[in-house]
């Protein structure tokens, strides 16, 4: 008896879950479509980018140049580490705006930032 009582409960619990994650898949928004939310904080996230922009612009110069000295004084090993940490800057900065442009297309808004690194 007791087991027919958990068997029972078990079946039950599983279709009340099982019909509620269906419930839940059928509210699902569609993901073609920008939400006005996204829409929304499209220019405060292009002022964040234009901001780390401003400031890795300012910080490569003084690392490129921090890298020709250690190669100078012939520190490898910190020279590689320093030219490594700049190509993932760069790197980042690459993909915050291609980030920065698919919203902007979803959005139908044009942005100004897209500055070069290099």
């Amino acid at each position: 008896m007791f087991r027919k009582f958990i068997a029972g409960t078990a079946v039950a619990g599983a279709l009340t879950f099982g019909m509620a994650g269906i419930a839940g898949a059928a509210t699902s928004t569609p993901t073609g479509t920008p939400s006005a939310a996204l829409c929304a904080k499209a220019a405060k996230v292009e002022a964040r980018i234009q901001t780390f922009e401003a400031k890795v612009n300012a910080r490569i110069p003084k690392a490129e140049a921090r890298e020709a000295t250690a190669r100078a004084a012939g520190h490898t090993k910190v020279a590689d580490f320093i030219a490594n940490r700049i190509t993932k800057v760069q790197a980042r900065e690459t993909k915050l705006n291609a980030r920065l442009a698919k919203i902007e297309a979803k959005c139908g808004t044009t942005g100004a930032t897209g500055s070069a690194v290099g």
